[in-house]
């Protein structure tokens, strides 16, 4: 509980800009003894937009609210509330569906995309710390971002301050090189869980795309069934840009998870939901933060639990 406690709070306070979206309107929404009406409605669905979770989502939430008021089910704003946030919780699929799933006998390969910007480096060092200190796994990263400018060297240092091995070439090796390299040594030293960074690339160069998928045959080659997991780095700032990223990059690759960064940033934290109904991939880690501790795997109570609290400033 006591990890659980303290990333509930982390989460509150990431999505606070995206809670004071909510809240602000609380006051004026779902303010105790306010009576539905039309006017109502049109607010709430108007908040829900701006919190990003995209329009036919907001439409479907706001529609079930007045289905059941227009049946004389509920009739005022708290009664609306409990509706919303069930509609919320709703649809997630099963637990173990946002988990990630290692292999027993054998080294676990996590393969890392996404665009340039997104927090992908943060991101595989939050990884690797969760793995590490939280999960009790031995863990290796691969530094095939061999493209952008610094990214070795910015996988260096993350890797230095966690404490975990890593595997590199000079910047503008060819990345499949790198990954071999790196599953060798994974294998030689019985790493638990590999995670190999590939380039920032962005989703319309076609070229970056056909070297993400060099990458995956050579993991596969030398790892049977590997990558085990490919985990998409999508940053919660863009928020429908992210989801539109998203559909590009499953075109290419079997993407099994999302890394949602970036969540203390945004006041669109209802983009989280545009995912789920949109992709149909789980959101299976947000990004809270600057250091490598500022991660939280998702959960749909706490981040509802998260978004409706109050929050104060």
């Amino acid at each position: 509980m006591g990890f659980f406690s303290k990333t509930l709070d982390k989460l509150k306070t990431a999505l606070k800009k995206t809670a004071d979206v909510l809240t602000t309107d609380v006051r004026t929404l779902f303010v105790p003894g306010r009576q539905i009406d039309d006017e109502f409605l049109e607010e709430m669905l108007a908040t829900f937009i701006r919190s990003d979770m995209g329009v036919l989502n907001a439409e479907k939430i706001v529609g079930e609210v007045r289905s059941r008021w227009k049946l004389g089910k509920i009739k005022n704003a708290e009664q609306a509330q409990e509706v919303v946030k069930g509609e919320m919780i709703k649809g997630w699929g099963e637990a173990d569906s946002r988990e990630l799933h290692f292999l027993p006998s054998s080294t676990t390969v996590i393969m890392v995309c996404g665009v340039n910007g997104a927090g992908k480096t943060t991101s595989i060092a939050k990884l690797a710390w969760l793995l590490k200190n939280e999960m009790k796994k031995t863990v290796m990263v691969c530094a095939s971002d061999t493209f952008r400018a610094a990214a070795v060297d910015q996988l260096s240092i993350w890797a230095q301050r966690i404490g975990v091995e890593i595997v590199k070439h000079k910047t503008g090796a060819d990345p499949a090189a790198v990954a071999y390299d790196a599953c060798e040594a994974a294998k030689a030293r019985n790493i638990d869980v590999l995670i190999v960074d590939t380039a920032g690339r962005l989703h319309t160069q076609e070229h970056l795309m056909r070297e993400l998928g060099k990458i995956r045959d050579v993991i596969s080659k030398r790892i049977p069934g590997a990558p085990h997991e490919t985990l998409l780095v999508l940053d919660a700032t863009a928020g429908q840009n992210a989801v539109r990223q998203a559909q590009e990059f499953t075109k290419v690759a079997a993407v099994s998870g999302i890394i949602l960064a970036k969540l203390d940033g945004t006041a669109r934290g209802g983009v989280v939901l545009s995912i789920r109904d949109q992709l149909k991939i789980p959101v299976k880690f947000v990004g809270l933060g600057e250091t490598p501790q500022d991660v939280e795997t998702f959960d749909p109570q706490r981040f509802v639990s998260a978004l409706f609290d109050r929050i104060d400033a």
